[in-house]
């Protein structure tokens, strides 16, 4: 390996940046703490609606192409 590389791949290492950073240990307790909400009963209530559209939008196609 060359030497350049070699400094590229240690300056990675070495910016702070790597999973055991704090910024690292940080984000991954943000990031389990938006894992563990629930997903709020409006959007479900959304997501729902969109479902039933896109099978009644899927539903009407097929019948026009059976026609």
């Amino acid at each position: 390996m060359s030497q350049q590389r070699m400094r590229m791949q240690a300056g990675r290492a070495d910016d702070g940046l790597g999973p055991t950073s704090d910024i690292g240990s940080r984000l991954r307790a943000l990031y389990g703490a938006v894992q563990d909400e629930g997903v709020p009963e409006r959007l479900l209530d959304l997501l729902e609606k969109l479902d039933s559209v896109e099978k009644a939008r899927t539903e009407k196609q097929s019948a026009q192409d059976g026609e």
